[in-house]
């Protein structure tokens, strides 16, 4: 049977895989529980950065400097936020590097998440108290959170599994996130009018707890990899500087072109997001309705993701390779964004962002995780992490402020330079594309 002739097919491949790589189960269960866990900490996050009381976000003595300055902080929450959570990125990369580079994998993993796990009891205790100022200092800790913790992710992930192996198995292992995205949303609606907001964190914490467990239980594989290769560097430390993570983006051209794809391409992302808030909110004014549009978006790219995830992410990345799995995706976007600078209205900025988001996490990820299999440890935890946090932090912070500028022109002229980043983000693409093929071929 040909691939993808069948919905029997395909489950019988997924199957055969678990079957064959019984690490799959596991890393399935790793991303589902990270992603579960995330999930059901986002609303909370999202609703401080949504939040009238000032005082609830943003310290006292930054509110009382504001009101004696008149400067209204409820107008730039979302800037002054993502401000911070750039500051906060750029500051924990050389702690980030010292733990790669003085302990080893078994070490600092767990670590990482023990780390984790003891912030959430910490925020359990301020936002069982209503500490004032709490909101800002969970929005930018739920930021750095989710981007280290996913980074640090697929990095194991590209331990464990060969490059031949990635491009068969990373679909599946992404459905997992995918699942848990789905589910965590769910778990804080049910729960958040029962137990409050506080024991959400209580929540999240023991889902977290879960993923040491996974990644203990696949640290076995990772040390099998690194034997077959004639390697036992997984079980030392690194070493290294801690600012190597950057030394690295600026040496390798693969990383740049990684970066300038990750930048531009949160660009896209952030300009759609906000002109999208700004549409729903001239079409529709009342709460019940924008939060229907809201969530019907979040349902189809759901949707869309895990039926791409499951179909065809495996097919396409073991046939044709990143190439057109990076390509399709960017072009997608492109025409997307020329077709809003013409006529920017609610239904088209839906389809425009389901495609953009569906796109994003079912092939652009997994395709540019593949590549990560084919470097050394270094590029892997370090370089990558400079790209999955300060690249990617950085390139919010740059959008956000860019559409507050934009935005007094009207959403053609917001969408008209989006069809710009949009190009610059292909650009990026292609010359990843280009750089990645001079890396060595490996073996299953």
């Amino acid at each position: 049977m040909t691939p993808g002739t069948s919905t029997d097919g395909r489950f019988d491949h997924l199957r055969g895989a678990l079957r064959e790589f019984p690490a799959l189960l596991w890393s399935f269960l790793y991303f589902f529980f990270l992603l579960t866990g995330y999930y059901v900490l986002r609303p909370v996050r999202d609703a401080m950065g949504a939040s009238a009381d000032v005082e609830a976000v943003f310290p006292l003595a930054l509110v009382d400097w504001a009101a004696g300055h008149g400067v209204a902080l409820g107008e730039l929450t979302l800037q002054l936020l993502f401000t911070g959570t750039f500051i906060a990125m750029v500051v924990l990369q050389p702690v980030y590097g010292a733990l790669v580079s003085r302990f080893p994998r078994r070490v600092f993993l767990p670590v990482l998440y023990l780390v984790f796990i003891a912030c959430l009891l910490g925020f359990y205790v301020i936002f069982d108290r209503d500490v004032p100022g709490r909101g800002a200092v969970f929005f930018i800790w739920v930021a750095v959170f989710n981007l280290f913790a996913v980074s640090v992710f697929w990095s194991f992930m590209a331990d464990i599994y060969t490059d031949l192996q990635a491009r068969r198995l990373y679909g599946f292992i992404a459905v997992g996130g995918t699942a848990g995205a789905f589910l965590g949303p769910i778990i804080t609606r049910v729960l958040v009018h029962q137990i409050g907001v506080a024991n959400l964190l209580l929540v999240s914490a023991a889902l977290l707890t879960v993923c040491v467990g996974c990644i203990l239980r696949l640290g076995q594989w990772a040390r099998v990899r690194e034997s077959t290769r004639g390697s036992s560097e997984a079980e030392s430390a690194m070493g290294g500087s801690m600012l190597a993570g950057l030394r690295l983006l600026r040496d390798q051209p693969l990383l740049r072109a990684m970066a300038v794809l990750m930048f531009f391409g949160v660009g896209v992302g952030t300009l759609l997001y906000n002109e999208q808030a700004a549409i729903a909110r001239q079409f529709y004014p009342g709460d019940e309705a924008r939060t229907a549009f809201y969530a019907n978006i979040d349902l189809a790219i759901n949707l869309v993701t895990i039926l791409v995830q499951l179909f065809l992410t495996r097919p396409l990345l073991l046939r044709y390779g990143v190439g057109p799995v990076l390509l399709v995706p960017a072009f997608a976007i492109l025409l997307g964004f020329a077709a809003l600078t013409a006529s920017p209205l609610p239904m088209l900025v839906a389809v425009v962002q389901i495609a953009t988001r569906a796109g994003e996490f079912s092939l652009s990820k997994p395709a540019r995780e593949t590549i990560y299999t084919r470097v050394d440890r270094e590029t892997r935890y370090k370089g990558k992490a400079v790209i999955d946090t300060a690249v990617y932090r950085f390139g919010d912070l740059s959008f956000v402020w860019l559409h507050k500028g934009l935005a007094a022109f009207g959403s053609n002229v917001v969408f008209g330079v989006g069809v710009l980043v949009a190009g610059a983000m292909t650009f990026g693409a292609w010359r990843l594309i280009r750089e990645q093929a001079k890396l060595p071929a490996e073996k299953a």
